[in-house]
């Protein structure tokens, strides 16, 4: 059964907040050295690669490896299947939380209003519903 719900539109593969940002980090540029990537990210060369390998088999990023005079360089590049995942990820993203994709514009109704029990049940577990 295919829903209408936003979560249809979640990558799975972008649940990960590493290969998120990872992506993220890459959609708005043409390409980035990946010790710049490792430092803004604040992880390890080893997680960083896991990652980007992970990204890399889907399709999503493209690795490219070359020298700057001695030293070996490796640049990543987000590629369009990747960019497109990304923006339909954020755009899921934002309407599951209610708000409205397009900046300027008031935030989207909740589809279904949570009963108040739940609220209560919710705030309980260190959420609040604006009713402190």
């Amino acid at each position: 059964m295919t829903g209408t719900h936003p979560r249809h539109d979640l990558d799975d593969l972008l649940t990960h907040p590493v290969r998120l940002s990872i992506v993220a980090a890459l959609a708005g540029v043409e390409r980035a050295e990946f010790a710049l990537i490792r430092d803004s990210l604040e992880v390890s060369d080893s997680m960083l690669s896991k990652q980007i390998a992970l990204l890399e088999a889907a399709g999503y990023v493209e690795v490219e490896k070359g020298r700057v005079g001695r030293r070996t360089r490796t640049w990543l590049s987000i590629t369009s299947t990747g960019d497109e995942v990304y923006r339909r990820h954020i755009h899921a993203l934002r309407a599951i939380a209610g708000l409205d994709p397009q900046p300027g514009h008031a935030p989207a109704q909740r589809r279904t209003p949570i009963p108040r029990k739940h609220k209560t049940a919710i705030r309980g577990a260190g959420f609040t519903n604006g009713q402190n």
